[in-house]
């Protein structure tokens, strides 16, 4: 009696706690030193992995749809990268006035990626905790998070190559002592240089923060709500059974909708940010 009880205790002191399970599963793993509180190096080696996983997975569709396109009457497959590509080249049209020989691929390959970096929040939320305690090397991986667009390094990475693409096409058209010009000039005329570029460096921080947590922020709620419904269905009642099912079905349904169109929204601001260096104040 006293082992069952002893063995009891140690299964009841081992189980995480509601609070414990989420903060695991929204844990990094990390390059992070402990014994650091402030760490510049610090490098989320799962997000840079799935990141580059996606990014792979992307362009190895885009080159599977290219090369078996046919002029014929196209699969489903080819359709539905048709489908994508008009709707991107279409928006690129529409906002940028100017070469878009860059432009509309780039667009495409920014919807791609962050759709598929998005659509790994659907896979369970324990696979990988559970795959890494079964083979034994959880002691090696005891953090691990899938989905890169939670993690705000991953959206500000994303957010800081668009920013310097901006930075770039507005010394491409406008020339250096144009684009100099515009910064100390605009909006309120040169006699008020130095606030015209207090505000203009405020616009363009704005711009790449709130690029970078708009995506974030969704991911990131998107992520803790699967969380809190797989608690639901680790109770062990028929009605935590059943309430785990519905509600993770039902908002993985939802989900989809989250997912594609938050990559939408990442490209029409990657293309309005880039369209507003073609043009002058």
């Amino acid at each position: 009696m006293a082992t069952e009880m002893a063995t009891a205790g140690a299964a009841h002191h081992a189980a995480p706690t509601a609070s414990e399970y989420i903060v695991h599963h929204l844990g990094h793993f990390s390059t992070k030193h402990q014994d650091k509180i402030v760490d510049f190096s610090i490098l989320n080696m799962d997000t840079i992995f799935w990141a580059i996983f996606a990014g792979v997975v992307g362009s190895l569709l885009m080159w599977a749809a290219a090369r078996k396109a046919t002029s014929g009457v196209p699969g489903r497959f080819q359709a539905a990268v048709e489908m994508i590509v008009e709707m991107v080249d279409g928006q690129a049209k529409s906002i940028v006035h100017g070469d878009r020989t860059f432009i509309a691929p780039l667009a495409l390959t920014v919807f791609v990626w962050v759709a598929l970096m998005n659509s790994l929040d659907f896979l369970p939320v324990d696979m990988f905790s559970s795959f890494f305690h079964w083979a034994g090397i959880d002691h090696i991986f005891p953090y691990h998070r899938v989905v890169p667009t939670a993690d705000l390094n991953g959206t500000m990475g994303i957010a800081l190559g668009v920013f310097a693409l901006m930075i770039y096409y507005n010394f491409k058209i406008k020339g250096a002592g144009g684009f100099i010009h515009e910064l100390f000039a605009a909006p309120f005329g040169i006699w008020l240089a130095p606030f015209n570029l207090l505000l203009n460096i405020i616009e363009f921080a704005a711009k790449t923060v709130s690029l970078a947590m708009r995506l974030f922020g969704n991911m990131y709620a998107g992520e803790l709500l699967f969380l809190l419904i797989a608690l639901l269905g680790s109770t062990a009642t028929a009605f935590g059974f059943f309430g785990h099912v519905l509600a993770g079905s039902l908002w993985a349904i939802f989900h989809i909708l989250i997912v594609l169109l938050q990559a939408f929204i990442f490209m029409m601001l990657t293309l309005v940010y880039i369209g507003q260096a073609h043009e002058s104040h």
